[in-house]
């Protein structure tokens, strides 16, 4: 009865195991969106363009920063082209540096956005 116990708890622990490590292996993408506390900038991480569209037109400030980023930086970072067009048409700041000195041009060069880069220059 003991052995059979014991199987059974290593067993069992060996399944919880494999189960944690597998759901440890989230993307970047996924981390950064729970992250943000901006709905303008968790639609721009999506690719929702409309939504991006909406928000703006409701008067979301452009600028506004979620998590130290702006949301032409998040943009930049996630080679989002039709979202950078209508943020700056709209106003966004090409020039704002975060806490570390990179602007949305320096996200875009790190993720190697080359799209981004073009829309950015």
């Amino acid at each position: 009865m003991k052995k059979s116990i014991v199987i059974l708890g290593l067993a069992l622990g060996a399944f919880a195991t494999q189960s944690f490590a597998s759901n440890v292996s989230v993307s970047h993408e996924k981390t950064i969106f729970a992250s943000v506390n901006s709905p303008l900038c968790a639609a721009i991480i999506k690719g929702d363009l409309e939504a991006v569209k909406k928000f703006v037109e409701y008067g979301v400030d452009v600028n506004e920063t979620s998590n130290g980023m702006t949301p032409l930086m998040f943009a930049a970072r996630f080679n989002r082209v039709d979202i950078i067009e209508v943020l700056l048409k709209n106003g966004a700041d090409k020039k704002t540096k975060d806490e570390k000195g990179y602007t949305a041009l320096k996200y875009a060069e790190q993720s190697k956005a080359n799209d981004a880069i073009q829309a950015l220059k």
